[in-house]
């Protein structure tokens, strides 16, 4: 879940506050045909959520007090974060192109900055753990990297001072069971991807969407709730399927001929909104359209119309597996530590970003129907790598993804390491655990059996950073 005030990848100039005004559906598209990149200009962004615990007993952390977040916020200032500010509160930093900022129940998410490699983003990544650690052990504050809260309830999680949430809190539970649950409770790892061309981005979109459950099938792990074992491989992506089927799901207007700006354009204009800012207030928008906004008649704001900077918190406020701003952003991996963060990415990157991959890519899902695409989208989170599509299990259809993605990362080479590492090297995380057949939340039964005696302590005390 990403809903933050600065955005992390790339929108034209200033245009997160940019207050032109909107005319028109085509100068919607416009925005996002302006994002299109360079073959040789090509970014990767990376953003991923963990659980803020306290170090002593492993309880949600709160926001206020001096071991809260707000203090954990503080503290990071002294590395050079200028803070984001709501209501006099510090509720995020900011700092070039790189933010952290706050989930609804605290969960502390690294925006990261547009990259030209991996080996930047690993830099980056290693860097946040760093800085966030050394605050954290201050004031006796720990991290949890898990896909799903094990043994929290969304009723009593903290909640953080934004309006918005508040917004959102109340409107949610009028359009999915779990809305709240995917609020407050779970963590995930997104990587944001460019395009060359609106061919390019629809290319890229329709392999994405056929491909997301399989990369969360690969990325699951979050087997637990409320304290036990659930029997699910991931139950943060089982519970997007009932949050709002307005703003979720696999985007099935994406695999329709001729799908491009515009189409997506009109699907964000009927989705309904959630609020808009207002001199630094957010009004309540919840259910109401975009369209009727962009034609004067929006109830909120009667006889009003938008400015650009509406429409980029609308486009935050859509939910689909892959969702489009003017870069492409995949979401459907549950959080895990840092090297199966960086893993996330890499796999992307060597599948999206080397055109013969690509094409290897279409191939392998153009057979793929409706029909097949949904029901391995609700199979995933529960049967993970033993899940089918097209005639092959997903271990398999695993194991062929990051081969091929291992081949385009060997031709992408833009940068080796010292020592000659190249790209590659960021798969390995992912590639050891197809070896042993088994998810990250296979490993986690495993150890949570055998290991910890189904002590939910000991869990914490091996999973924490």
């Amino acid at each position: 879940f990403t809903l933050s005030l600065h955005h992390s990848f790339r929108m034209p100039a200033a245009a997160a506050e940019d207050f032109t005004p909107i005319e028109s559906r085509a100068q919607l598209a416009r925005l996002m045909e302006q994002g299109a990149k360079t073959k040789t200009g090509l970014l990767i962004g990376t953003e991923h959520e963990k659980f803020t615990l306290s170090a002593r007993d492993f309880s949600p952390a709160p926001f206020d007090g001096p071991q809260g977040i707000e203090a954990l916020l503080r503290g990071l200032m002294r590395f050079g974060f200028d803070p984001v500010m709501e209501g006099g509160r510090i509720t995020g930093l900011w700092r070039g192109g790189e933010g952290v900022s706050l989930e609804p129940a605290g969960q502390l998410e690294l925006s990261g900055a547009p990259l030209p490699d991996l080996h930047d983003t690993a830099a980056e990544l290693e860097r946040h753990f760093r800085e966030v650690t050394e605050i954290g052990r201050a004031l006796e504050l720990a991290f949890l990297p898990l896909g799903y809260h094990p043994e929290a309830a969304a009723d009593n999680m903290p909640r953080m001072p934004k309006e918005r949430y508040a917004i959102m809190r109340a409107y949610m539970p009028r359009k999915g069971r779990r809305g709240l649950e995917m609020m407050t409770l779970t963590c995930t790892t997104q990587a944001n991807l460019d395009y060359v061309s609106e061919a390019d981005m629809a290319r890229k979109m329709r392999v994405a969407l056929s491909l997301s459950p399989v990369v969360a099938a690969l990325f699951a792990n979050s087997p637990f709730r409320r304290g036990k074992l659930n029997g699910m491989e991931s139950n943060r992506y089982a519970a997007w399927e009932d949050v709002d089927p307005d703003r979720t799901g696999l985007l099935p207007l994406a695999f329709e001929p001729g799908f491009g700006f515009e189409r997506y354009v009109d699907y964000a204009l009927d989705a309904p909104m959630y609020f808009i800012r207002r001199g630094g207030k957010y009004v309540d928008c919840a259910g109401q359209s975009f369209r009727d906004f962009l034609a004067g008649s929006l109830p909120a704001l009667p006889g009003e119309k938008p400015v650009m900077a509406d429409w980029i918190d609308h486009l935050t406020t859509l939910y689909p597996d892959v969702r489009l701003k003017t870069y492409l952003e995949m979401r459907s991996a549950d959080v895990g530590d840092p090297d199966m963060i960086l893993a996330l990415p890499a796999l992307w990157v060597g599948l999206l970003y080397d055109d013969s991959t690509l094409n290897q890519m279409e191939a392998l899902v153009k057979d793929w129907r409706p029909g097949d695409r949904t029901r391995l989208r609700a199979e995933a989170p529960k049967l993970g790598l033993a899940a089918h599509i097209g005639g092959c299990d997903l271990l398999n259809l695993g194991r062929k993804l990051v081969h091929h993605a291992t081949l385009g990362l060997r031709r992408r080479c833009v940068r080796m390491q010292a020592g000659g590492a190249d790209e590659t090297r960021y798969l390995e995380p992912l590639t050891a655990l197809l070896d042993l057949e088994e998810t990250q939340s296979g490993a986690l039964r495993r150890r949570f059996t055998r290991d910890w005696q189904g002590d939910l302590r000991q869990l914490y005390r091996g999973l924490v950073l």
